[in-house]
């Protein structure tokens, strides 16, 4: 399956956590394009932009982290992009919870968007990995 792997990728730990990730998928089989990997800091933004946009349209579902206080704008963006396109998968590791634990502790307009939601606090690269594969085979 063609995977987006959407998620924050500015400091060390994002990247190497994305990058961990993504391998873990292009094992069990699926193609993954991760930004990250994609793009040249030194390219203007409007090529990084469109670089990103086709490669949402060419993929058959996006995987967006929804980690940290807020989920990264970005990926909120292309979560929003594919919306009614392609499925979503959302998945978060962060144990900050919102008031109500049985609700996604971010914006319902993201949660609700997303075909999976797979809230797993504390959760290492390879249990994510393993719901994130069982999520993408449930498709």
């Amino acid at each position: 399956m063609k995977v987006y792997l959407a998620g924050p990728l500015f400091t060390t730990a994002e990247r190497e956590f994305n990058t961990r990730l993504a391998a873990r998928l292009r094992q069990a089989g699926h193609e993954v394009f991760l930004p990250q990997e994609a793009e040249d800091r030194h390219q203007p933004a409007r090529v990084a932009f469109e670089q990103d946009v086709a490669a949402i349209d060419d993929a058959e579902v996006v995987v967006a982290n929804m980690d940290g206080s807020d989920p990264d704008s970005g990926t909120c963006w292309e979560c929003g992009y594919a919306f009614g396109k392609k499925p979503i998968v959302l998945f978060r590791t962060d144990f900050r919870a919102g008031d109500d634990p049985a609700k996604a502790p971010f914006n319902f307009m993201l949660s609700e968007s997303a075909t999976r939601l797979l809230l797993l606090p504390f959760a290492d690269t390879e249990t994510v990995a393993r719901e994130l594969l069982g999520a993408l085979a449930a498709l």
